[in-house]
């Protein structure tokens, strides 16, 4: 299986990096590494976490309270979003499902 990081994701990977080095240096590219280890598992894993809104796959951050969005089309993974849990749902359905990630 191959992961493919679509532009969006990597603009929310950016933002993410960006706030959590401004809590605490070196914080941000902890966030990165953790992420990028979450998204690595899909090689493995995709497909076996729950759909959300039968659309795309969700799977949970196993360190930071962020949900990796995916969907699988011609033998990869292909990540569309890479979103804050702590987000009010209604933005997070409205980020994903109104055209803004790139395909």
């Amino acid at each position: 299986m191959k992961v493919k990081i679509l532009g969006a994701a990597s603009q929310d990977l950016l933002d993410g990096y960006a706030f959590y080095e401004k809590q605490d240096k070196g914080l941000g590219t902890y966030f990165l590494d953790s992420i990028f280890s979450d998204i690595d598992s899909l090689i493995v894993y995709a497909g076996i976490h729950p759909l959300f809104h039968a659309k795309y796959n969700r799977m949970l951050s196993k360190r930071f309270p962020f949900a990796i969005y995916y969907r699988l089309e011609d033998n990869e993974a292909r990540v569309y979003a890479v979103l804050d849990c702590r987000r009010n749902p209604a933005w997070i359905r409205n980020r994903l499902f109104q055209g803004k990630l790139n395909q």
